[in-house]
C-alpha cells in the first residue's frame, strides 16, 4: 500500500515505515504529523485518485528529526570588475517516518 501526497508544493510517494525527509517544519521530535493532502492511494482494492484530493484520507506519521542537507556554493562573478562573491547555504529538513495510511 502506499499514498502520493502533497506538501509544501512537492508530491510525495510513501508508504507505511518509510522514512522520508520534508521541508523544515518548527515540530519538536517524536510529535505526529498529518498530511490530508492525498492526491492518491493504492490498496488491494486497487488505486483510488483524487479530483484533485481525496476526502478522509490521511497519512500520518512521527517526527524523527531535523537534519540539514548537503552544503551548496553560490559563487557570483562579474567579468572584467574584479568582483567575486562567494556564499553558501544549506537546507534544513524534517525527517518523518510515516506510520499510518488511513484510506478512509
Amino acid at each position: 500500500m502506499y499514498a502520493i501526497i502533497e506538501d509544501g508544493g512537492r508530491q510525495y510517494k510513501v508508504e507505511e515505515g518509510q522514512q522520508v525527509e520534508f521541508d523544515y517544519r518548527d515540530v519538536p521530535a517524536g510529535d505526529e504529523v498529518t498530511f490530508d493532502r492525498v492526491l492518491a492511494v493504492r490498496d488491494d482494492d486497487g488505486l483510488k485518485v483524487g479530483q484533485p484530493t481525496l476526502d478522509a484520507t490521511v497519512v500520518t506519521g512521527e517526527v524523527v528529526s531535523m537534519a540539514q542537507g548537503p552544503k551548496l556554493v553560490v559563487q557570483k562573478m562579474r567579468r572584467r570588475k574584479a568582483s567575486r562573491t562567494k556564499t553558501g547555504h544549506r537546507q534544513m529538513y524534517t525527517s518523518v517516518k510515516i506510520s499510518k495510511i488511513d484510506a478512509g
